[in-house]
Protein backbone atom coordinates (compact mmCIF):
# COMPACT_ATOMS: atom_id res chain seq x y z
CA UNK A 1 0.00 0.00 0.00
CA UNK A 2 1.21 3.67 -0.92
CA UNK A 3 1.83 6.37 1.97
CA UNK A 4 -0.46 8.73 1.46
CA UNK A 5 0.31 12.56 2.57
CA UNK A 6 -2.23 14.65 3.49
CA UNK A 7 -3.10 17.18 0.95
CA UNK A 8 -2.88 21.02 1.88
CA UNK A 9 -6.86 22.95 1.17
CA UNK A 10 -8.39 19.13 1.43
CA UNK A 11 -10.10 17.82 4.62
CA UNK A 12 -9.32 14.28 5.76
CA UNK A 13 -12.80 13.33 4.85
CA UNK A 14 -12.55 14.16 1.47
CA UNK A 15 -9.11 12.16 0.81
CA UNK A 16 -10.48 8.93 2.19
CA UNK A 17 -13.46 6.50 1.04
CA UNK A 18 -16.68 7.34 2.19
CA UNK A 19 -16.67 3.49 4.23
CA UNK A 20 -13.46 4.98 5.91
CA UNK A 21 -14.92 7.75 7.19
CA UNK A 22 -17.41 5.87 8.36
CA UNK A 23 -15.07 3.63 10.56
CA UNK A 24 -13.48 6.98 11.84
CA UNK A 25 -16.53 8.81 13.20
CA UNK A 26 -17.59 4.89 14.76
CA UNK A 27 -13.82 4.97 16.59
CA UNK A 28 -13.80 8.35 17.41
CA UNK A 29 -17.36 7.80 18.93
CA UNK A 30 -15.90 5.22 20.21
CA UNK A 31 -12.95 6.82 21.94
CA UNK A 32 -15.14 9.87 23.50
CA UNK A 33 -17.35 6.98 25.06
CA UNK A 34 -14.72 5.32 26.24
CA UNK A 35 -13.66 8.36 28.34
CA UNK A 36 -17.21 9.64 29.53
CA UNK A 37 -17.44 5.98 31.09
CA UNK A 38 -14.22 6.52 32.82
CA UNK A 39 -12.20 3.79 30.96
CA UNK A 40 -9.21 6.13 30.61
CA UNK A 41 -5.83 6.39 31.63
CA UNK A 42 -4.29 9.94 30.24
CA UNK A 43 -3.17 9.18 26.73
CA UNK A 44 -2.11 5.79 27.27
CA UNK A 45 -4.09 2.82 25.81
CA UNK A 46 -5.44 2.25 22.26
CA UNK A 47 -8.64 1.76 20.06
CA UNK A 48 -8.01 0.05 16.30
CA UNK A 49 -10.56 -0.65 13.81
CA UNK A 50 -9.56 -1.92 10.33
CA UNK A 51 -9.92 0.37 7.23
CA UNK A 52 -12.69 -1.27 4.60
CA UNK A 53 -11.13 -2.01 1.34
CA UNK A 54 -7.51 -1.82 2.32
CA UNK A 55 -6.40 -5.47 3.72
CA UNK A 56 -4.05 -4.98 6.58
CA UNK A 57 -4.59 -1.10 7.16
CA UNK A 58 -5.86 -0.52 10.42
CA UNK A 59 -6.60 3.25 12.07
CA UNK A 60 -5.22 3.77 15.65
CA UNK A 61 -5.06 6.93 17.64
CA UNK A 62 -2.41 9.42 17.70
CA UNK A 63 0.02 9.06 20.76
CA UNK A 64 -0.67 12.67 22.77
CA UNK A 65 -3.94 12.99 22.25
CA UNK A 66 -6.78 12.42 25.25
CA UNK A 67 -9.64 10.17 24.52
CA UNK A 68 -11.46 13.02 24.64
CA UNK A 69 -9.79 14.83 22.16
CA UNK A 70 -10.00 13.08 19.65
CA UNK A 71 -12.35 13.12 16.25
CA UNK A 72 -12.75 11.45 12.89
CA UNK A 73 -9.99 13.49 10.96
CA UNK A 74 -7.29 12.68 13.89
CA UNK A 75 -7.08 8.70 13.26
CA UNK A 76 -3.44 7.55 11.67
CA UNK A 77 -3.70 4.99 8.83
CA UNK A 78 -0.69 2.27 9.25
CA UNK A 79 0.35 -1.72 8.05
CA UNK A 80 0.35 -4.76 9.85
CA UNK A 81 4.41 -4.27 8.89
CA UNK A 82 4.01 -0.90 11.25
CA UNK A 83 4.48 1.48 8.11
CA UNK A 84 2.08 4.64 8.96
CA UNK A 85 0.29 5.41 5.45
CA UNK A 86 -1.61 8.39 6.27
CA UNK A 87 -0.71 10.46 9.53
CA UNK A 88 -3.08 13.92 9.42
CA UNK A 89 -1.29 14.70 12.74
CA UNK A 90 1.87 15.67 14.20
CA UNK A 91 1.65 12.52 16.67
CA UNK A 92 3.27 8.93 16.07
CA UNK A 93 1.92 5.91 17.57
CA UNK A 94 2.50 4.28 20.74
CA UNK A 95 4.92 1.20 20.29
CA UNK A 96 3.01 -0.74 22.67
CA UNK A 97 -0.62 0.32 20.92
CA UNK A 98 0.96 -1.16 16.79
CA UNK A 99 2.27 -4.14 19.00
CA UNK A 100 -0.78 -5.14 20.05
CA UNK A 101 -3.37 -4.67 17.74
CA UNK A 102 -1.11 -5.26 14.68
CA UNK A 103 -0.87 -9.01 16.40
CA UNK A 104 -4.54 -9.32 16.77
CA UNK A 105 -5.55 -8.18 13.47
CA UNK A 106 -2.88 -10.29 11.50
CA UNK A 107 -4.44 -13.38 12.98
CA UNK A 108 -7.93 -12.63 13.78
CA UNK A 109 -9.26 -12.11 10.53
CA UNK A 110 -12.78 -11.66 11.46
CA UNK A 111 -11.74 -9.04 14.15
CA UNK A 112 -12.54 -5.36 13.09
CA UNK A 113 -12.27 -3.60 16.30
CA UNK A 114 -9.84 -4.16 19.72
CA UNK A 115 -9.87 -2.16 22.87
CA UNK A 116 -7.32 -2.11 25.64
CA UNK A 117 -7.56 -0.06 29.06
CA UNK A 118 -5.89 0.30 32.32
CA UNK A 119 -8.71 1.04 34.40
CA UNK A 120 -8.75 0.75 38.42
CA UNK A 121 -11.33 -2.21 38.45
CA UNK A 122 -9.52 -4.08 35.34
CA UNK A 123 -6.19 -3.47 36.59
CA UNK A 124 -7.36 -4.89 40.04
CA UNK A 125 -8.54 -8.01 39.05
CA UNK A 126 -5.65 -8.61 36.39
CA UNK A 127 -3.24 -8.80 39.85
CA UNK A 128 -6.01 -11.62 41.23
CA UNK A 129 -4.69 -15.35 40.77
CA UNK A 130 -8.39 -16.03 40.61
CA UNK A 131 -9.02 -13.63 37.97
CA UNK A 132 -12.32 -12.99 37.02
CA UNK A 133 -15.29 -14.89 39.04
CA UNK A 134 -18.75 -15.67 37.64
CA UNK A 135 -20.35 -13.95 40.65
CA UNK A 136 -23.24 -12.00 38.93
CA UNK A 137 -24.59 -12.45 35.57
CA UNK A 138 -22.49 -9.60 33.63
CA UNK A 139 -19.02 -11.93 34.75
CA UNK A 140 -20.72 -14.92 33.45
CA UNK A 141 -20.62 -13.65 30.01
CA UNK A 142 -17.16 -13.87 30.01
CA UNK A 143 -16.74 -17.63 31.39
CA UNK A 144 -14.12 -18.20 28.97
CA UNK A 145 -12.23 -15.65 29.28
CA UNK A 146 -8.06 -15.63 28.27
CA UNK A 147 -5.22 -14.53 29.85
CA UNK A 148 -1.91 -13.37 29.15
CA UNK A 149 0.94 -13.31 31.84
CA UNK A 150 3.01 -10.01 32.21
CA UNK A 151 6.00 -9.59 29.91
CA UNK A 152 6.48 -6.19 30.78
CA UNK A 153 5.61 -3.18 28.81
CA UNK A 154 4.40 -4.42 25.33
CA UNK A 155 6.86 -3.10 23.05
CA UNK A 156 8.52 -6.56 21.99
CA UNK A 157 7.57 -7.99 18.54
CA UNK A 158 8.10 -11.40 19.83
CA UNK A 159 5.67 -10.80 22.36
CA UNK A 160 2.96 -11.04 19.45
CA UNK A 161 2.76 -14.47 19.13
CA UNK A 162 2.50 -15.39 22.94
CA UNK A 163 -0.40 -13.00 22.78
CA UNK A 164 -2.62 -14.40 19.64
CA UNK A 165 -2.25 -18.16 21.54
CA UNK A 166 -3.54 -17.22 24.48
CA UNK A 167 -6.23 -14.86 23.22
CA UNK A 168 -7.20 -18.29 20.65
CA UNK A 169 -10.34 -17.66 19.40
CA UNK A 170 -12.10 -15.79 22.61
CA UNK A 171 -13.66 -12.68 22.49
CA UNK A 172 -11.62 -10.90 25.78
CA UNK A 173 -8.94 -10.97 27.73
CA UNK A 174 -6.96 -9.98 30.70
CA UNK A 175 -3.38 -9.05 30.71
CA UNK A 176 -2.48 -10.24 34.27
CA UNK A 177 -0.98 -7.80 35.98
CA UNK A 178 -1.73 -5.30 33.47
CA UNK A 179 -5.39 -4.63 31.99
CA UNK A 180 -8.21 -5.50 29.88
CA UNK A 181 -8.44 -6.56 26.38
CA UNK A 182 -11.69 -7.20 24.18
CA UNK A 183 -12.37 -7.67 20.43
CA UNK A 184 -14.88 -7.48 18.46
CA UNK A 185 -16.65 -7.61 14.72
CA UNK A 186 -17.38 -4.09 14.59
CA UNK A 187 -16.68 -0.85 16.72
CA UNK A 188 -19.86 -1.04 18.60
CA UNK A 189 -19.63 -4.45 19.36
CA UNK A 190 -16.04 -4.46 20.37
CA UNK A 191 -17.48 -1.45 22.94
CA UNK A 192 -20.38 -2.82 24.40
CA UNK A 193 -18.37 -6.30 25.18
CA UNK A 194 -15.00 -3.67 26.98
CA UNK A 195 -17.88 -2.58 28.37
CA UNK A 196 -19.56 -4.90 30.62
CA UNK A 197 -16.33 -6.68 30.78
CA UNK A 198 -15.27 -3.24 32.89
CA UNK A 199 -19.22 -3.73 34.84
CA UNK A 200 -17.89 -7.44 35.88
CA UNK A 201 -14.23 -6.16 37.06
CA UNK A 202 -15.83 -3.62 38.99
CA UNK A 203 -18.63 -5.99 40.32
CA UNK A 204 -16.03 -8.45 41.70
CA UNK A 205 -13.89 -5.63 43.61
CA UNK A 206 -17.39 -4.44 45.32
CA UNK A 207 -18.49 -8.11 46.15
CA UNK A 208 -14.82 -9.33 47.98
CA UNK A 209 -14.41 -5.92 49.32
CA UNK A 210 -17.50 -6.22 51.65
CA UNK A 211 -15.86 -8.90 53.39
CA UNK A 212 -19.00 -11.54 53.05
CA UNK A 213 -18.84 -15.38 51.88
CA UNK A 214 -19.61 -15.09 48.24
CA UNK A 215 -22.54 -16.53 47.15
CA UNK A 216 -21.44 -19.18 43.80
CA UNK A 217 -24.11 -19.40 40.74
CA UNK A 218 -25.41 -22.97 40.74
CA UNK A 219 -22.84 -25.38 38.81
CA UNK A 220 -23.57 -25.23 34.74
CA UNK A 221 -25.26 -21.73 35.06
CA UNK A 222 -22.29 -19.63 34.56
CA UNK A 223 -21.54 -21.55 31.25
CA UNK A 224 -25.57 -21.02 30.21
CA UNK A 225 -25.67 -17.25 30.83
CA UNK A 226 -21.96 -17.25 28.58
CA UNK A 227 -23.37 -18.72 25.34
CA UNK A 228 -27.18 -16.33 25.88
CA UNK A 229 -24.65 -13.59 26.60
CA UNK A 230 -22.81 -14.46 23.32
CA UNK A 231 -25.79 -15.24 21.06
CA UNK A 232 -27.62 -11.73 22.42
CA UNK A 233 -24.65 -9.07 22.74
CA UNK A 234 -24.58 -8.89 18.59
CA UNK A 235 -27.97 -7.79 18.81
CA UNK A 236 -27.83 -5.51 21.98
CA UNK A 237 -24.88 -4.11 20.65
CA UNK A 238 -25.95 -3.35 16.57
CA UNK A 239 -29.29 -2.39 17.16
CA UNK A 240 -30.03 -1.06 21.03
CA UNK A 241 -26.89 -0.27 22.78
CA UNK A 242 -24.41 0.94 19.96
CA UNK A 243 -26.74 3.57 17.84
CA UNK A 244 -28.19 5.06 21.72
CA UNK A 245 -24.36 5.76 22.70
CA UNK A 246 -24.14 7.31 19.31
CA UNK A 247 -26.81 9.56 19.73
CA UNK A 248 -25.53 10.07 23.03
CA UNK A 249 -22.27 11.16 22.21
CA UNK A 250 -23.28 13.68 19.31
CA UNK A 251 -25.43 15.38 21.80
CA UNK A 252 -22.43 15.49 23.86
CA UNK A 253 -20.62 16.83 21.64
CA UNK A 254 -20.85 16.63 17.53
CA UNK A 255 -17.47 17.93 17.03
CA UNK A 256 -16.14 14.01 17.18
CA UNK A 257 -17.60 12.95 13.86
CA UNK A 258 -15.62 16.12 12.32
Amino acid sequence: MAVQSLKKGKSVREQVSKEEWQKRVDLAACYRLVDLYGMTEQSANHISTRVPGEDGAFLINPYGLLYDQMHASCFIKLDLAGQILFNPTEYGVNQAGYVIHSAIHAARHGVDCVIHTHTIAGMAVSAMKCGLMPIAQTSMRFAKIAYHDYEGVAINLDEQARLVRDLGDQDAMILRNHGTLAVGGNVGECFVKLYFLERACEAQIYALSAGDAISNPPQGSPELAAEQGAAGLKMAANFLAWPALLRKAYRLDPGFAD
